[in-house]
């Protein structure tokens, strides 16, 4: 669910529009073109690489996180229920189900960070709404067959799990 209502394009980048709500200012990305599910939406490179993440960066590993070039990917914004993946292997966006012609794109921002510069309360809308939303270290262990996550993620997901399973045999 979009929380860009009244939107107005501010710039066409192929496939993709950057709108502004008139009313809030929020800014977002939108579909230009029809995209099905397992499409690339765009590839994207690294602006910049620092070492720890900020409100703006996707995460690579423990010590990369990276501010995403063209910068107008930053504008790709939260859902629980998202309609794209953030590939950080083959830096790619690609489609999680068929998005339409002015649908948001929007990506579950834990799929590509472990713990987030700026835990938000999440009001997405969505029915599988998370609440807070502050990476995917604090994601309950069930999560992890409801969402896709970056290669980092899955593998940081699995040695908590490994050490709290470790932990409770002892």
């Amino acid at each position: 669910m979009s929380i860009i209502k009244n939107h107005q394009i501010i710039s066409r980048h192929g496939n993709l529009d950057l709108v502004v709500d008139s009313e809030t200012g929020m800014k977002a990305l939108v579909s230009g073109a029809f995209l099905k599910k397992g499409d690339v939406i765009i590839k994207f490179g690294a602006k910049e690489i620092l070492s720890h993440p900020n409100y703006l960066t996707v995460q690579l590993d423990d010590n990369r996180h990276i501010h995403m070039n063209p910068e107008y990917l930053q504008f790709a914004n939260h859902s629980c229920d998202p309609n794209f993946f953030i590939d950080t292997e083959r830096m790619e966006f690609i489609a999680l189900r068929d998005i339409h012609v002015g649908d948001e794109l929007l990506f579950f921002y834990p799929s590509t960070e472990w713990k987030m510069d700026r835990p938000f309360q999440c009001q997405c809308g969505s029915p599988k709404c998370l609440g807070l939303i502050s990476g995917a270290s604090a994601l309950p262990a069930d999560a992890k067959s409801d969402y896709k996550f970056s290669k980092y993620i899955l593998n940081k997901m699995n040695e908590s799990y490994s050490t709290i399973t470790s932990s409770a045999k002892r």
